[in-house]
């Protein structure tokens, strides 16, 4: 995870080509006439043992030849040539290469142990190369160069890059970077993310995308970049070939392109499924600020175009926006009496421009849509031309409401239509071609918002702790494992689901059918009715089998099915191992709805939970939504909305409501379950009943493997670390906890801002202001604890928040930046001190290399500070009122600075 060395890959001073050819048609005459043509101001170095000059530039017969050490190399040579060449290079001081060769195969793993030891960054192998239009770089054999603008285009296939160049030079659309990363041996997409997400020239990253390698990385990097710009990705194989063979309905259910789904909602990206959905992202989001809200105002002279784009709005579930009195009283006044008089609004098919113009402004000026789709159908009446101009001076001569409000067209047609279309795109109004893609460019807007407000949102404080029985079951988890079982059955599924407080029918478990007569007689003296259900490590699926038979009302009627049932399975299944059976009682919900919650870990992004319709048709019904761990309430509750069931659960008819927070309960602690107990590999709840009253687990069953001899896949996010968390004493506040931030955090933070001195918030952030919007609030408290730690002090008595320390790694997560704030009441009182100490004993134990921070020269007490805490300081670059100070210890003797431990202030106490 490092974006160390991309600069020298994406912004060379010098550039060298190996493998240079004059030979036309072959990659490297391409490449060497890309990089001639392109603009590239700085030196370009061609290299050829078999020339001395090419098409009149000279040519090096070899990398030790050459005049100057390029920044940049492009290998237009074979495979097998690839990895002396790097070595040669990284020797060199070259510290980035393009390897354009396929068939590196075998010989990948030498190339990258080549480029090891000098950072030397690779793309590729088997890419077409990069181009960043800015600079006049084209170091590819694309077959044209892109225009320059502020999209980035990362793909991990090389025909998508030339047929997205195509695509955008004919709309006037421009990139800042398009990148084809072909096998991804060193750079890949996480490093891509983190690269483009703090580049000043691009404003959205589009990705295409075939597999995810590193999930854990590329999960943190998109998340950090959509937070900062639009990201917008299609990925392919969304068919596969079905589930992998799984013990569980979840895993059956859990196919990877669901999987892929989940993590793209969660890290804030927005999926589109096609090229064209691509496109039409691209247009929108390259020219359209944040929508504000979801409802489209439909402006046509065609009733029939109309009526077909509000239909496509629907099958999106789109919003079509409601025309209030205001509205249309002022749209009375410019249309003839003949309009629709409602959304679409139909101006009519004799509409001149200035119809156009008046209807535009109108809706421009109402706050009833939050954007305008104008179509226009050819007419004799009017050229397409004229219309377009009426449009373009309309949205010219109202900049700040188009930002607020933005105007989208579609002018429909071909030969007619497509000076209009020409202009559009010269006065960078989003314009389409058809009614369908106007309205998926419109949807993509606003499923790009709906990502970035669920990447946002602050989720509720937990009413009350959950606590859970982790020995328990860390017990019966070791003990199936010692059995040499891998496969728990129900009754030690539930025992470990209780122990994590999720609700669960009372079994017992009785060896033979007599044994079933006894357990149901003891059962039916509380019940009406009993259920008995085969036990056998071998029947996944006992419904299937006949393994399951419900509403026994005797003693008698249980031990018969006992006898039915071993028979019955004895049959079909001879070489099942049978234990006996389990006696439960019959719960009788009648109006409860079937539910499956579980979890299977997918070969990509590791643990993934599942929520959606139960019961023996559950892969038939395929409604299922899945997310990655850890969950919050808020997350859980997005996982329940995301499935059909989710509309029986809120009620109908005479069913009431369920109660939905009893599931995202259970959702969370089943999130918590698997985090806590990594050998847990697949995990089903079905039937999860659920009403009114609750939830309840009515079946259960769980797949283990050791941990020490089958590791299982990361989390793809790192949780919560509670292990962080300690307690201080503060001798103004008493006792006081200290531990990593958390989400729900936000309004605590609010109230610290109102508390502490304008001074103090201008030293730490360099401004005068107290209050701040909820993205920089969420950005402070939802924070990626891979990269990024928090430690925040909680006055125990009261909640309040005392002060906070803070550190940003760097993407390669050995250096980073610090903050600390504390209230300014509390100044003096060692609580400033407290939080520094935990700081930097995180950074050690996770191996960072050097923390720096930039300190006001007028902060006296935070300079001494960082000196008692053996951080150097020095005159901050460019700037005489700050100091950075500096924390390294392997590098203080060399700053000239002796190493000194932590000393603790007297007046605190751990």
């Amino acid at each position: 995870m490092t974006i160390r060395n991309l600069n020298y890959l994406f912004a060379p001073r010098s550039v060298a080509l190996i493998g240079a050819s004059p030979r036309a048609g072959s990659v490297g005459a391409t490449v060497m006439k890309n990089l001639m043509e392109g603009g590239f101001s700085g030196p370009i170095f061609l290299v050829n043992p078999k020339h001395a000059q090419i098409d009149g530039h000279r040519c090096y017969t070899s990398v030790a030849e050459l005049p100057g050490v390029p920044d940049l190399a492009v290998l237009a040579t074979p495979s097998e040539t690839i990895v002396d060449i790097v070595r040669e290079l990284g020797a060199l001081g070259t510290r980035a290469v393009v390897a354009l060769a396929a068939g590196v195969g075998d010989k990948k793993k030498d190339m990258l142990a080549a480029a090891q030891p000098t950072c030397l960054r690779i793309l590729g192998p088997n890419c077409i190369g990069l181009m960043v239009p800015g600079i006049g770089l084209n170091a590819s054999f694309a077959h044209r160069a892109p225009l320059a603008g502020d999209l980035a285009f990362v793909s991990q296939s090389g025909a998508l890059v030339t047929a997205v160049i195509d695509w955008a030079a004919g709309r006037g659309i421009g990139f800042s970077h398009v990148v084809s990363l072909g096998e991804m041996a060193d750079v890949d997409l996480g490093d891509m993310l983190d690269f483009l997400a703090t580049d000043v020239h691009t404003r959205a990253i589009l990705l295409y995308v075939e597999a995810v390698t590193h999930a854990p990385k590329f999960i943190s990097a998109a998340r950090r970049a959509a937070r900062l710009k639009p990201v917008v990705v299609v990925k392919t194989g969304r068919h596969a070939g079905g589930a992998h063979a799984a013990m569980s309905h979840t895993g059956a259910l859990a196919g990877s392109d669901a999987a892929y789904d989940a993590a793209f909602r969660r890290c804030g990206v927005l999926r589109v499924k096609t090229l064209d959905e691509l496109f039409a992202a691209a247009e929108t989001l390259s020219r359209v600020p944040r929508l504000r809200g979801e409802r489209l105002a439909i402006l046509t002279n065609g009733g029939g175009a109309g009526v077909l784009a509000t239909d496509e709005l629907q099958d999106w579930q789109g919003t079509l926006a409601t025309l209030s009195p205001d509205t249309i009283t002022a749209l009375n006044k410019v249309l003839p009496a003949t309009w629709s008089h409602g959304d679409p609004i139909d101006i009519i098919g004799d509409a001149g421009t200035q119809r156009y113009a008046d209807a535009l402004h109108t809706l421009l000026e109402s706050d009833d849509a939050d954007a305008v789709l104008v179509l226009h159908c050819p007419t004799a009446t009017i050229s397409a031309t004229d219309a377009a101009k009426a449009v373009v001076e309309e949205v010219a001569a109202n900049p700040e409401r188009v930002v607020a409000k933005p105007v989208m067209t579609c002018w429909l047609g071909d030969g007619a239509v497509r000076e209009a279309r020409e202009l559009f795109e010269t006065n960078k109004v989003p314009t389409f071609d058809s009614t369908s893609t106007a309205v998926t460019g419109f949807m993509q807007l606003v499923n790009h918002a709906r990502t970035q407000s669920e990447l946002m949102s602050t989720p509720q404080a937990a009413a009350a702790r959950r606590e859970y029985d982790v020995p328990a079951a860390k017990r019966q988890i070791a003990e199936i494992l010692r059995s040499g079982r891998s496969v728990a059955s129900a009754m030690e599924t539930k025992s470990v689901l209780a122990a994590y407080g999720i609700p669960t029918d009372k079994a017992v478990l009785a060896l033979s059918p007599a044994e079933v007569r006894l357990a149901a007689a003891a059962i039916l003296k509380s019940n009406d009715a009993c259920v008995i259900k085969i036990a056998s490590p071998d029947i996944s699926h006992k419904s299937d089998v006949g393994g399951v038979h419900l509403d026994l009302a005797s003693e008698t009627a249980a031990e018969q099915a006992a006898i039915d049932m071993l028979a019955v399975i004895k049959a079909k299944l001879p070489a099942a191992r049978i234990d006996g059976f389990t006696v439960e009682p019959m719960v009788k919900r009648p109006k409860a709805s079937e539910t499956i919650v579980g979890m299977s870990v997918d070969a990509t992004f590791g643990p993934m939970l599942l929520f959606g319709a139960g019961g023996v048709a559950v892969e038939v019904l395929r409604d299922s939504t899945l997310a990655l761990p850890p969950l919050d309430m808020d997350l859980a509750r997005r996982m329940i909305d995301g499935t059909r069931i989710s509309k029986l659960l809120h009620g109908y008819r005479d069913h009431a409501a369920a109660d939905l927070e009893a599931i995202a309960d259970t959702l969370v602690r089943i999130s918590d379950l698997i985090i806590d107990h990594p050998e847990i590999r697949e995990l089903d709840i079905n039937p999860l009943l659920v009403d009114k009253d609750g939830v309840i687990a009515i079946d259960a069953r769980m797949k283990l493997a050791d941990e020490h001899l089958s590791p299982r896949a990361p989390l793809a996010i790192r949780p919560y670390p509670a292990q962080l968390n300690r307690q201080i004493e503060i001798d103004a506040v008493g006792k006081v906890v200290v531990r990593p931030v958390r989400p729900e955090d936000e309004s605590a933070y609010v109230k610290f801002f109102s508390l502490v001195s304008e001074d103090d918030v201008r030293l730490r952030f360099f401004t005068g202001r107290k209050t701040f919007p909820h993205a920089f609030l969420a950005a402070l408290t939802q924070i990626d604890y891979a990269r990024e730690m928090a430690f925040v002090a909680i006055a125990e008595a009261t909640g309040e928040l005392l002060g906070v320390s803070r550190l940003v790694l760097d993407p390669d997560l050995t250096s980073g930046e610090f903050g600390i704030i504390v209230r300014s009441d509390l100044h003096g009182h060692g609580l400033g001190w407290q939080l520094m100490s935990t700081l930097l004993d995180y950074a050690q134990h996770e191996g960072v290399e050097q923390i720096s921070g930039l300190v006001h020269a007028s902060n006296t007490h935070m300079l001494d500070m960082a000196a008692d805490l053996g951080f150097a300081s020095r005159p901050a670059p460019g700037d005489p009122a700050l100091r950075e100070v500096i924390w390294n210890p392997s590098a203080l003797k060399a700053l000239g600075v002796a190493d000194k431990p932590i000393k603790q202030p007297q007046r605190t106490t751990s």
